[in-house]
């Protein structure tokens, strides 16, 4: 048996007071081993509060992983619920981000770098090393979920590596601020670029009293939902991505132009819009003559894309599909409707259109073609409905171009999906607003959308009379006038794939955002008695049903104030 090894006093001394740590329940860290620093300011949440996070839809929840508070995000159709903070860094550094995350999609990254994401039910950590550019001073942190997805939770975030020196200077003042090229409902901004040794961020540009309005890094923006012939002020800051702001530049006004305040004023106050099927798929084959008299606009779907001239439309009856119903007699009923008071506008577009309009060739083809199949027909005007997207640039350029042709009687609808008008900066929403002075009415289509967020930011099903209101009131919130807004429902559950309500709900959503009364759990702190009315797809899926739909809404909208 061999003797025991010879152990140096310190050595034992280390075992023993080893040996006493364990006893104690304490651990003994080895001199070279340090924690991790952490670069995050309130990486935890514990102080309460969002203090250093830039955040679109954040708050503080109880629900954490350690400690007693955590990040909770809300995506909503148009957001993905972004928080972020800008960490002063050494350049050409390593470092690792770190996050406890649960929820759907929830994503972990650097500006300009890495990221990853994950979906967990439960607490899961995410990471994500990576190594400073070689000049940068500060690197940004993000976390964010998807549009249209559950709350996710965010806590304990860690940035582990040196410290850099915070960046405190701002940029300088943007100058040169101009306001012009009005229209009756739109104001240019131009202005000077900043300067900042980060570079700049965005520009925050506030319209009177408003809030600060970020519009990108950009020197050229349009302020849109305008009133005409009103003066508005602007004024406009820089940003740098550390979250300095300079201070804001002078005040300069711009003033816009007079304009109709009823586009398609020969349309009654309050409108019942219904769909006419050009086509049979199974639902009701009609003639325009069997349309019921309780719809007052009456859309024939659809139009069809001209192949041989980009953008371009034409028309063709399926005379064949419709048991035998001839031009002539097409022509004859929208002449008696129209004798009958009645409007009869051609739609362009729908779940299979091909029409694009995406270039100003384009554009100039769309107006000169359907300004001939208007005349030649007899219809009133125009509905859009390009569900695989609109250019609201190029769109809007056609518009007010067969506007100019047409005349001002030239009615202009659009039926957007839902997701299509949950934010001004889609382009729907933007065409929108683009041609508020031309535009009749806008009538979403709330079905085939699943659940959405509102304007009070709580996401709701559809199918409710909660989820067609608190839609509705985005775009009465966001620059359209009531009496441009319509609300969209199928007009029995063949009409459409979800998304059916009994006419019923319908009355009671224009109850809801006209009068204030038969609201759901949610109730706007305002009312719009001008609010347009409610649209239909289709006539002859209503007449399958029993006509339901026009009988029930129609008299209803008849009625209102």
């Amino acid at each position: 048996m061999k003797p025991p090894a010879y152990r140096p006093q310190a050595a034992v001394l280390s075992s023993l007071l080893a040996f006493v740590l364990a006893l104690t329940g304490l651990t003994l860290l080895s001199g070279t081993a340090s924690a991790a620093t952490n670069l995050v300011v309130n990486g935890s949440f514990e102080t309460g509060t969002l203090s250093g996070w830039q955040c679109t839809a954040g708050s503080v929840t109880g629900t954490a992983r350690t400690g007693s508070h955590a990040l909770q995000s809300a995506p909503s159709g148009s957001d993905i619920g972004r928080c972020s903070q800008s960490i002063p860094v050494r350049p050409g550094t390593a470092y690792t981000l770190s996050a406890w995350v649960t929820g759907s999609n929830v994503y972990l990254g650097v500006d300009g770098g890495p990221s990853t994401w994950t979906t967990s039910s439960s607490w899961s950590q995410l990471t994500v090393p990576f190594t400073s550019g070689a000049s940068a001073t500060s690197v940004t942190i993000y976390l964010h979920g998807w549009y249209g997805l559950p709350p996710f939770q965010v806590d304990d975030v860690v940035l582990d590596g040196p410290g850099g020196t915070p960046d405190t200077t701002p940029p300088t003042t943007p100058g040169g601020l101009t306001v012009g090229s009005p229209s009756s409902s739109t104001l240019q901004l131009n202005w000077s670029a900043a300067t900042d040794a980060n570079g700049i961020d965005h520009y925050d540009v506030v319209r009177g009293s408003d809030a600060p309005q970020s519009v990108g890094n950009v020197t050229s923006w349009t302020a849109t939902g305008l009133s005409p012939t009103t003066t508005y002020s602007f004024k406009v800051r820089a940003c740098d991505p550390s979250g300095n702001c300079s201070p804001y530049g002078a005040t300069v006004s711009g003033t816009t132009t007079t304009g109709p305040t009823n586009p398609g004023g020969s349309l009654p106050k309050h409108v019942l819009t219904g769909y006419w099927q050009n086509f049979n798929n199974g639902a009701a084959v009609q003639r325009i003559s069997d349309v019921p008299a309780a719809y007052d606009l009456i859309a024939v779907a659809f139009a069809d894309a001209d192949p041989a001239r980009p953008g371009g439309i034409t028309f063709t009856l399926d005379s064949a599909g419709l048991n035998g119903y001839t031009v002539a007699q097409f022509k004859a009923d929208i002449a008696a409707k129209k004798a009958a008071g009645k409007r009869v506008i051609l739609s362009v577009g729908g779940e299979r259109g091909t029409i694009s309009v995406g270039s100003a060739t384009a554009a100039t083809n769309f107006a000169n073609s359907a300004l001939t199949v208007l005349r030649e027909y007899g219809f009133d005007g125009i509905d859009i409905d390009l569900e695989n997207g609109v250019n609201a640039q190029y769109m809007g350029q056609a518009l007010r171009s067969l506007h100019s042709q047409f005349g001002s009687g030239l009615i202009i609808t659009m039926a957007p999906q839902t997701i299509d008008m949950q934010s001004t900066s889609f382009e729907y929403f933007k065409l929108a607003l683009a041609i508020k002075d031309i535009l009749t009415i806008v009538n979403v289509q709330y079905y085939n959308s699943g659940a959405m967020n509102g304007c009070n930011g709580q996401v709701y099903s559809q199918g409710s009379v909660d989820f067609i209101t608190a839609q509705a009131c985005i775009m009465l919130q966001n620059g359209l006038r009531p009496d441009q807004v319509g609300l969209g429902l199928p007009a029995s559950t063949r009409g459409a794939g979800s998304g059916y309500v009994s006419p019923t709900i319908v009355n009671n959503a224009l109850d809801c955002l006209a009068r204030g009364t038969n609201c759901g759990s949610f109730k706007p702190s305002t009312t719009w008695p001008a609010l347009r009315g409610a649209m239909t797809w289709s006539t002859n899926w209503d007449a399958t049903n029993g006509n339901q739909f026009s009988n029930t809404v129609g008299p209803h909208i008849d009625a209102m104030p």
